[in-house]
C-alpha cells in the first residue's frame, strides 16, 4: 500500500469511530507511514509478523486486505487482530508478543525452514526486561528474527526518556549501544493521540 492509501484507511476508521460504530479501543498510527513502507519491502509475504495493539498498518502492509482489517476493527478487535493463515499475530499485552515471536523463530530454525520472523514493539517496551532477554537470546542463538522498535518517545502519554532518566538526543538506548544486529530502530512523531481520533490540545 502507498502512504496515501494508509492515511486514507486511518481517516476512514477515524470517521467511523466518530459515529459510535466502533465501541472498543482504536489505536491509529499516523506519522510512521514512510518508515514502515520501507521496512515491509524487506518482509516476504510468507514471513511471520508479530505486532502490538497498534497494528493496522502492519496488517495492511503484510498483504491483509483493508476490508478484512476494517471488519476486525468493527468487531472491536482493533487491539487483538490475528490472522493465523497469513502468519500475522498481535497482542494487547505490553511485551506479551515478544516471547511468542522468539518461540516461533526457534521453531523455524529447528525445522530447518527458510522463513523469517518480524516483531514490532514500541520504545517503552524496548526498555523492558522481557525485550532485552528475548532479544539477547535470539541474537546469541542466531534465530531468524528481527525486532523493529517504533519510537514515538511515549508510553501512552508518558515520555519514555523521563521514565528512564535519559535524554534520547544525548544517549542511545541500551540495546542500540550494544549493537545487536537483530534490532531495527526508528523514530517518528505521532499525529494521533494514544487512543481514539482526537488531536493534541495544550492548555
Amino acid at each position: 500500500m502507498t502512504k496515501e492509501e494508509l492515511l486514507a484507511f486511518e481517516q476512514e476508521m477515524a470517521d467511523i469511530y466518530e459515529t459510535g460504530a466502533i465501541r472498543g479501543h482504536l489505536h491509529l498510527s499516523g506519522g510512521n507511514e514512510e518508515p514502515l513502507i520501507e521496512i515491509f519491502k524487506k518482509i516476504d509475504p510468507g514471513d511471520w509478523v508479530f505486532s502490538t495493539w497498534r497494528s493496522h498498518y502492519h496488517a495492511l502492509l503484510h498483504g491483509i486486505s483493508s476490508e478484512e482489517v476494517k471488519q476486525e476493527i468493527l468487531r472491536n478487535n482493533s487491539i487483538t487482530m490475528n490472522f493465523p493463515g497469513r502468519r500475522f499475530f498481535t497482542s494487547a499485552i505490553v511485551g506479551g508478543i515478544i516471547p511468542i515471536a522468539v518461540g516461533t523463530a526457534l521453531g523455524i530454525m529447528r525445522a530447518g525452514q527458510k522463513r523469517h520472523v518480524w516483531c514490532f514493539i514500541g520504545d517503552m517496551t524496548a526498555e523492558s526486561g522481557i525485550f532485552y532477554e528475548n532479544m539477547k537470546y535470539a541474537a546469541n542463538h542466531q534465530l531468524p528474527i528481527t525486532f523493529i522498535v517504533e519510537d514515538n518517545s511515549n508510553s501512552i502519554n508518558t515520555p519514555t526518556d523521563t521514565v528512564w532518566g535519559y535524554k534520547k538526543d544525548a544517549q542511545e538506548p541500551d540495546y542500540l549501544r550494544l549493537k545487536y544486529p537483530n534490532v531495527l530502530y526508528y523514530r517518528y512523531d505521532r499525529t494521533r493521540p494514544h487512543v481514539g481520533i482526537g488531536k493534541w490540545v495544550e492548555f
